[in-house]
């Protein structure tokens, strides 16, 4: 066994684990925060996609003990006193979602997007996701989501106006 004491959602933890235990599978058994779904257990899809130290990460790809000392934010960790993000309403306003299994992967990825890129395009956003797979949306109204938390689109695909006041014109395509 070895210690680890990680800071999780704001929260210290501190746990003896398995060094072969995957934080994915920590977060969800150990301190039962089901919101970080098991995709693919490859690193393939990015369901189980978390922020590390300010870096999304896979979780299923890294061990607990590597998190040890570091900060892990979940998408559980994201509303503050029960208020969703502005990407998290996004996702729900522009239906960015279906089944919803991704989408935890795919709204922590597009959050660290948007730390980098407050305004991106639609393709700089596809290349963000790149990383994390949904079967069931098609992925058109992800892209809206983003670009509406980003100010960017309103989900029509008529102008919206950018947080600095500039008109933006850029329609959403498939």
């Amino acid at each position: 066994m070895t210690h680890i004491k990680v800071n999780v959602d704001g929260t210290i933890y501190e746990d003896d684990v398995e060094p072969r235990l995957l934080l994915v599978h920590y977060l969800r058994d150990r301190l039962g925060l089901t919101g970080t779904p098991i995709g693919c257990d490859t690193s393939n899809c990015g369901a189980c996609t978390v922020d590390l130290d300010g870096a999304t990460a896979k979780s299923c790809s890294v061990l607990a003990v590597q998190a040890d000392g570091c900060a892990v934010t979940t998408v559980q960790g994201l509303a503050k006193d029960g208020e969703w993000t502005p990407l998290q309403r996004a996702f729900h306003e522009q239906h960015g979602l279906q089944c919803g299994y991704c989408t935890p992967g795919m709204i922590m990825a597009a959050r660290d997007l948007l730390r980098e890129n407050p305004h991106p395009t639609a393709e700089e956003v596809r290349g963000a996701l790149e990383g994390n797979l949904c079967r069931c949306t098609g992925y058109q109204n992800i892209v809206r989501a983003v670009l509406a938390a980003a100010g960017q689109q309103d989900g029509s695909g008529t102008q919206a106006q950018a947080p600095s006041g500039q008109q933006v014109t850029e329609e959403v395509t498939a």
